[in-house]
């Protein structure tokens, strides 16, 4: 019986040491395997992290290679969009020494305008005697006439505010520096005077699109385009169609840029370093602005009757107005007409 017991008891502990061990196992197996679920998870977590932290590096390259890319073409295509001039530019434009148009005369520029005989006078929307441009911003020599026009308009009112830009960047003398006339870009009446009704016509703007074509802004009247096509022909031009078109009361034309004035003399040069030199008369591109500007005030004197007093009695005045007054209808200097392909923009606008 004892004996029976004994092998009872020991297999007891047999079973216990037995239970003992499958625990053990089974806590050895829980821990081992534990660290590993732990572990898991995680890699995962960190694996796919790091690739959408690659893919998002990736997406921010990418799409700083495009932002770049717009911001420089939009730079290229808007080189030319019109801007305020600064309050600097515009007193140097509009307040040009009165000496100074007497120190440069007509500055080597030859006489551009051709008188018109018996023609009924061409009136402003006041009344009042009208100087009719007709031009484009991506013309040249639009670009570089209207420095002219600036500062003798201003011997005759006030600008009350000016955009500046310049012309195409691909037709000839590209990106000429200039003023733009179109009214669109102004909330107000961008010019006054008491003396004349300054009116004028951008016809397209400077930025071509796919097509090498120019967006249209301004479309003249029924008057405006009669008067194109009456005296933007021979014998005032040589080349029909031309612009810019200047019409003075209906006494004088202007067709092209004047010679001995290109646009070539802007060329290289912003905006504000043409202003600044037009406080040297001796510069060549001052002598060709202001003596083209010396013309054009000449024949609104004219227009107006002599008025103001202090501007048409000037001896330089006094000499071209008699020099004005002298030539015939129509006449020898055909004045620059910009390049054909342009040209033909015009006349297609213009009818």
């Amino acid at each position: 019986m004892a004996k029976g017991k004994s092998e009872q008891r020991s297999a007891a502990a047999r079973r216990e040491r037995e239970r003992q061990q499958r625990q053990q196992r089974m806590a050895g197996a829980t821990s081992t395997r534990t660290p590993q679920r732990n572990k898991g998870p995680k890699m995962i977590r960190k694996s796919r992290w790091n690739q959408w932290y690659m893919v998002g590096i990736v997406v921010v390259l990418i799409a700083g290679i495009i932002t770049a890319f717009i911001i420089l073409s939009h730079s290229q295509a808007s080189a030319n969009a019109p801007t305020p001039v600064s309050a600097t530019v515009l007193k140097q434009v509009t307040n040009v020494d009165p000496a100074s148009f007497s120190t440069v005369g007509t500055g080597g520029v030859q006489n551009p305008l051709h008188s018109i005989k018996g023609a009924a006078p061409l009136t402003g929307p006041t009344g009042k005697p009208e100087f009719l441009y007709i031009g484009a911003e991506y013309c040249p020599f639009c670009a570089a006439e209207r420095w002219s026009m600036v500062v003798a308009l201003s011997r005759f009112g006030t600008f009350n505010q000016l955009y500046q830009t310049a012309s195409s960047s691909v037709d000839a003398y590209p990106s000429t520096p200039t003023f733009s006339f179109y009214s669109g870009l102004y909330k107000h009446p961008f010019y006054t005077s008491q003396y004349i009704d300054f009116v004028a016509v951008e016809t397209q703007g400077n930025e071509p699109d796919s097509n090498g074509n120019y967006p249209v802004l301004q479309t003249p009247t029924t008057q405006q385009q009669q008067l194109f096509n009456t005296y933007d022909v021979a014998p005032y031009t040589t080349q029909a169609g031309s612009i810019p078109f200047l019409d003075i009361a209906n006494q004088f034309v202007q067709i092209g840029a004047p010679p001995g004035y290109s646009p070539n003399d802007l060329a290289n040069m912003q905006v504000s370093d043409i202003a600044n030199n037009l406080s040297i008369p001796t510069m060549p591109v001052t002598e060709h602005i202001l003596g083209a500007s010396n013309y054009l005030t000449a024949a609104l004197c004219i227009a107006t009757k002599q008025q103001p007093a202090s501007v048409c009695s000037t001896d330089v005045i006094q000499k071209i107005e008699q020099t004005l007054k002298s030539s015939s209808k129509g006449g020898s200097e055909p004045g620059i007409a910009v390049v054909q392909a342009p040209v033909a923009n015009v006349r297609e606008l213009l009818g």
